[in-house]
């Protein structure tokens, strides 16, 4: 229990250290090198183009992280009749009946919360995955990756125009790292060549890792269920795949993929369910 709480702390401050490394090679490194192109109009430069996009990745991923973490687990252990002397844990545990807990529900010991419709603990938000979270939790997944796809392509370009090689061998990117330790030690490398070549396989990591993640947490939606039900082997009604979307994603689903909002449909349906 010592090491995970550890990492709830670790993780979170790790990723934030990424994403100003990456902010700072962008902003100041790979943009700048972009307006070196005499030949394109300043209004419809790759620098420009570029600039707003990654802007616009960086924005909704920072934005949803932030949501996520606001959209804490709901205490709902003050709003169930668990009878004198319960505690919330008794029941989540197995102790108490069934019918004394609402389905889908878990206590997680690192939040001390009870999260409903649970799916996972997050070390990278440190925080629970839940039903007010949930729709944010993939959006900033789905931004993540792609911004390290574009921190990618653009890192690329940098090293290819530094070191005057060309990425049209797909074997390429594969040996640039060993090639670039061996002339990292011998002195015809740069340190500061050195470590945006270590970001690149960084952001493919990153980039795949969230993507790969962000389908088959959709798949899961898809199906209406949360990896808390398929790791318990718990049993889900089977309903339209259009239901499961809307339940997580709202009817207003345009909005969130454009910009970070809270999902207020969710909280509307269930003060009415209250």
């Amino acid at each position: 229990m010592l090491v995970l709480r550890l990492l709830n702390v670790v993780a979170p401050a790790y990723f934030l250290c990424i994403s100003l490394v990456t902010f700072v090679l962008q902003i100041f490194l790979f943009i700048p090198s972009m307006f070196r192109d005499p030949s394109t109009t300043p209004l419809f430069s790759p620098a420009l183009l570029h600039g707003a996009l990654f802007l616009f990745l960086s924005a909704n991923a920072m934005g949803n992280y932030v949501l996520v973490i606001q959209s804490s687990p709901e205490d709902l252990g003050k709003d169930l009749n668990l009878g004198k002397g319960a505690e919330v844990a008794d029941w989540l545990d197995g102790i108490r009946s069934p019918g004394s807990a609402l389905p889908s529900t878990h206590f997680c010991r690192l939040c001390a919360r009870v999260t409903q419709r649970h799916d996972h603990h997050c070390f990278f938000t440190g925080n629970c995955i839940g039903s007010r979270n949930m729709r944010n939790f993939i959006m900033f997944c789905l931004y993540t990756s792609l911004a390290c796809l574009d921190s990618l392509v653009a890192g690329m370009a940098y090293i290819s125009a530094t070191l005057s090689m060309s990425f049209a061998d797909p074997l390429a990117f594969l040996t640039l790292l060993p090639h670039s330790i061996s002339q990292f030690f011998s002195g015809a490398l740069l340190s500061s060549e050195m470590f945006v070549i270590l970001m690149l396989y960084l952001w493919l990591g990153i980039g795949l890792a969230c993507a790969g993640f962000c389908c088959h947490q959709m798949l899961l939606i898809l199906r209406g269920q949360t990896r808390y039900q398929v790791r318990k082997g718990m049993v889900v009604r089977a309903r339209p795949w259009r239901e499961n979307l809307q339940e997580v994603f709202g009817k207003r689903w345009l909005l969130g993929l454009l910009i970070p909002v809270l999902n207020v449909e969710n909280d509307c349906r269930r003060q009415k369910g209250k």
